[in-house]
């Protein structure tokens, strides 16, 4: 099938909206990333976007906020009752780190209906004027890893002032004020956070905190260091049955990857890779739709050679991300592998 041909009806392309994408925990999710690839103030292991080089701490406006409130109300008007589950924020590293996320949660809610979630690593939660910005949302899901500050460095690889300390209380002070879905996040990597002893710690810290779910998810996507690997089936287990009824693992969610917001499809699978790496067979699946199997081979090709894309294999996979995330090699990534 031909490339379908822009219109003048059709929008120009986004630079901040992307989606709707698959969730494994919100369906069809309209996504907002209102921060440049890639701004982030932790450096975590299993990060799939890779490493943060260098580290961010500044909170700023790094995107206009009505820019990003524009391309959010185009997406809104293409898109047919149902179509779109949540909308969620989820940046290109850490969200929080826009200083208009309190605004940005305000508009939408004031424009649609459609929850809003926001995906975090909760860092600046310690900040009482972050949980006053993110009090709108209908669900906050932010990220802890582990129970001790040692293993929480060695994972998540922090702006040096931001504690273990700092987070765990950050994320008490949240729920004792927030009243929409607190969904904490735990990512399971084999030989790091899957023993009793670390289990154990991380029950205790989830206990002081009280979240409303416990999402265990697994690094399936390109992590940052090659070294990390997936819980096996025995520490998932183990995981579920130290963290109880509250824990629920949560698998990939296979689903349509929605490109129809974009004058050209390839730069909607840029759009996406670039906050969302993606197999290439998914890559292939979502853009059947506008190409021909040979405009496919040659697009991919191009994004390549275009140098705005690049393909990163991790557990014989290939994967596509944005070219400028960085992963380091195999030997830059064995020299940071932890002694455990």
């Amino acid at each position: 099938m031909a490339a379908q041909q822009a219109s003048g009806n059709t929008p120009p392309s986004r630079r901040y909206v992307f989606g709707p994408v698959p969730s494994r925990r919100l369906g069809q999710s309209l996504g907002i990333d209102p921060i440049p690839l890639k701004t982030c103030n932790w450096n975590c292991v299993y990060c799939q976007l890779g490493r943060s080089e260098p580290l961010i701490n500044e909170r700023r406006a790094y995107f206009p906020r009505e820019e990003i409130m524009a391309e959010v109300r185009a997406a809104l008007t293409e898109h047919q009752p149902g179509e779109i589950d949540w909308i969620t924020f989820v940046g290109s590293g850490e969200p929080t780190l826009h200083s208009d996320m309190g605004w940005l949660i305000r508009q939408v809610k004031a424009m649609t209906d459609i929850p809003v979630a926001v995906i975090t690593n909760g860092s600046l939660l310690y900040r009482p004027d972050v949980r006053a910005e993110l009090a709108p949302a209908d669900a906050v899901m932010p990220t802890l890893d582990a129970g001790n500050p040692e293993l929480y460095r060695r994972i998540n690889r922090p702006w040096p002032e931001l504690t273990f300390e700092s987070l765990v209380e950050g994320l008490r002070a949240f729920r004792a004020e927030y009243h929409g879905h607190l969904w904490i996040e735990v990512m399971l990597e084999w030989g790091l956070n899957d023993s009793e002893a670390a289990l154990r710690e991380l029950a205790q810290m989830l206990q002081s905190i009280g979240p409303d779910q416990v999402h265990l998810l697994l690094p399936d996507r390109p992590p940052a260091e090659v070294w990390v690997r997936p819980a096996d089936e025995e520490g998932v287990l183990r995981a579920t049955a130290i963290l109880g009824e509250i824990a629920e693992v949560l698998h990939p969610r296979e689903g349509a990857f929605d490109l129809s917001g974009f004058e050209d499809p390839l730069e909607g699978v840029v759009a996406i890779i670039t906050r969302h790496p993606m197999r290439e067979d998914q890559i292939r699946r979502a853009l059947t739709a506008y190409l021909s199997s040979a405009e496919i081979d040659r697009g991919l090709v191009g994004l390549l050679s275009s140098g705005r894309a690049q393909v990163v294999e991790r557990y014989g996979v290939r994967f596509w991300s944005a070219a400028p995330a960085h992963y380091p090699t195999p030997e830059q990534s064995q020299r940071t592998k932890p002694k455990v």
